[in-house]
């Protein structure tokens, strides 16, 4: 962890691969083996969904998760790329933990990794999660004690 309270301040957490596709995803998580973190790999609905994080994501920005991503897909035997481009969607998903403070926060992408992510035929796709209750708490009841 950085040191901050994740509830207090924005920030970026994590980039997750999402996937869905008509065929069984799990060939594509085996593939990966130990570097990634499987989430989720099973039925969603009528479709298959495989989620994603990279085993080694700590203290990694958006642009290193997502090249590092790219060069597992990269390296994948024809048999699961084959899979992986028969995909409905692979997404990149940036999640950001938004707070109170700082007023902004920006997560800047490089055009490399944006050609790196358009080569293997993904999209970016960012998430925001709502503040947590417990911060937004905390400052109204310190804000009314004074």
């Amino acid at each position: 962890m950085t040191g901050f309270d994740l509830t207090e301040t924005i920030q970026f957490m994590n980039v997750d691969l999402d996937v869905l596709s008509r065929s069984a995803l799990e060939p594509l998580a085996a593939a990966f083996g130990n570097a990634v973190c499987v989430l989720y790999v099973g039925r969603e609905g009528k479709i298959f969904g495989a989620h994603f994080e990279l085993a080694d994501s700590y203290q990694k920005d958006a642009n290193e998760l997502m090249e590092g991503f790219v060069e597992l897909i990269g390296g994948l035997p024809p048999k699961v790329r084959k899979l992986w481009n028969g995909a409905k969607s692979r997404v990149f998903n940036i999640g950001i933990q938004s707070a109170l403070k700082p007023h902004c926060h920006e997560v800047r992408l490089s055009t490399n990794t944006l050609a790196a992510v358009a080569r293997v035929r993904g999209s970016i796709t960012i998430t925001t999660y709502a503040p947590v209750r417990d911060a937004l708490s905390r400052r109204s009841k310190a804000a009314r004690k004074r």
